[in-house]
């Protein structure tokens, strides 16, 4: 025996690109596996010279799968350059977008991209582990859950104009009031839609029971938690402070966005265009933290609709007084969000404040400086502008919610290769373990393409001499 490399590449059913290498030693056990984020786009660099105004129409194009995120994040910061805070109307319009935002999101990782894994099986042939073979499985669920994404993209549609890159959002407010007709429309698909996400509870609930050995192993470590909080510390996805707690569950911090450079650094290792935020006061890599569903669920300590808050009390028995540290349970997080985000919709829709046309402040006071911040549905996503007397941009800084997850899904990777590849002999599903420890984090890596279903993949197994010892291949 040799000195082993396996390569996965492209890594399948995430949002961008990367790959991972796994360095096997003489016996065929894990030395060491990482993840490699091999894109570089620059998006900082070229919004440069810009105007803070244009930020809301530019930045989602990042991500064609949560530009929602992107364009209401730079709303935020525009409002806060530009002095100019939005009413209250305006706010309960772009909340309810968002929400929208997280049901589609949420909805279609869980069935769409987790699903075949959950469903089928982390063995099952790769020609039916994927979406088609959900729908061949399981028709009746495979159209629910398309309409649960049809449903939250509609949300958008109707606020915006259109699904995907909206034009609603604008410095000081939103450019278009909710009719009656138009919330009586949302409201006719909440019921089903609440029914959809309550079946995907209860089938994460039921994997995961039986599924225990491979939850309590597969990639579970330490990490301290970050996200929105309510001033109640409830969860919160659209607006408030940020918190910090640590590994124990005790809080560390408790800050206003604009302050986050205070509290978190970024580190950079050779391996990966993707930087790695953590924690200041801890340093690299003790301060690191995860945010996404499990580290908002894990920050909270109750959420405000009904619904939901019964699912956080179960969610918080799995580990009484602790932390939930099972990347697998972030799948179990991702639908209590989602399960939120639905009853945050009734509860938006029923105020009355959601059909004023006082939607827009036009004031404008340039400030030179803001950050926008939103917690998307990877998990915190921060907009930084600096910008000159006229609001021309001199400066902008990114911290994209998988940015802040970068060290726990190359842990999670080297955690579940060096759990699951124990030989020399390597096959495909364990290999697909390795690709589901990132996809748990359901990482949008370029934040700007989407990968649904099964990708083209062929895995060479080379010796150290570059001689092929085996081949697998998903094509």
């Amino acid at each position: 025996m040799v000195a082993q490399k396996i390569t996965i590449e492209p890594v399948t059913r995430i949002e961008g690109h990367a790959k991972v290498t796994i360095h096997l030693d003489d016996t065929g056990k894990v030395q060491r596996a990482y993840m490699h984020v091999n894109e570089f786009r620059g998006f900082e660099k070229f919004c440069e010279g810009r105007m803070v105004f244009e930020m809301p129409y530019i930045t989602p194009r990042i991500c064609g799968i949560c530009p929602v995120s992107h364009h209401l994040a730079a709303s935020k910061a525009a409002d806060i350059v530009l002095g100019c805070p939005p009413p209250r109307p305006a706010s309960l319009l772009r909340e309810l977008m968002h929400m929208g935002q997280i049901v589609q999101s949420h909805g279609m990782h869980f069935f769409e991209l987790a699903g075949p894994d959950l469903l089928l099986g982390f063995d099952a042939d790769p020609a039916i582990r994927n979406v088609i073979g959900v729908a061949q499985m399981n028709t009746e669920l495979a159209v629910r859950a398309v309409n649960l994404r049809k449903w939250g993209q509609s949300i958008i549609a109707i606020l915006g104009g259109k699904r995907v890159h909206p034009n609603f959002s604008v410095p000081g407010g939103v450019n278009k009031a909710l009719s009656p007709a138009e919330r009586d429309e949302i409201l006719a698909g909440l019921d089903e839609s609440i029914a959809t996400i309550q079946t995907g509870i209860q089938i994460i609930r039921d994997w995961a029971e039986a599924n225990m050995d491979d939850i309590r192993k597969f990639a579970v470590f330490p990490t301290g938690y970050l996200g929105l909080i309510t001033p109640e510390n409830g969860l919160e996805l659209y607006d408030g402070e940020i918190r910090l707690i640590g590994r124990d569950g005790v809080q560390l911090e408790r800050f206003s966005a604009q302050n986050y450079l205070d509290y978190i650094a970024e580190h950079v290792e050779s391996w990966s265009y993707l930087k790695f935020p953590y924690y200041k006061k801890l340093g690299w890599p003790n301060g690191v933290y995860r945010v996404g569903p499990l580290g908002r669920l894990n920050i909270a300590e109750k959420i405000d609709t009904p619904l939901a808050n019964e699912e956080l009390k179960r969610f918080k028995a799995l580990n009484p007084g602790k932390p939930v540290e099972n990347t697998l349970y972030y799948h179990y997080a991702r639908m209590i969000e989602c399960l939120f985000a639905a009853e945050r919709v009734r509860f938006l829709l029923d105020d009355p404040d959601i059909l004023s046309t006082d939607i827009l402040n036009t004031r404008k006071e340039v400030r030179g400086e803001g950050v926008g911040v939103i917690e998307a549905p990877r998990g915190t996503l921060l907009h930084h502008y600096w910008t000159d007397q006229n609001g021309q941009i001199k400066k902008v800084n990114l911290i994209v919610s998988t940015g802040h997850n970068n060290w726990a899904m190359s842990e999670a990777v080297d955690s579940v290769a060096k759990t699951y590849i124990t030989g020399p002999k390597v096959t495909e599903g364990m290999l697909n373990r390795v690709e589901a420890a990132i996809r748990a984090y359901d990482p949008c890596l370029s934040c700007s393409t989407h990968a649904v279903g099964q990708m083209p993949i062929v895995m060479d197994v080379v010796d150290a001499e570059g001689n092929l010892v085996q081949t697998l291949r998903r094509d």
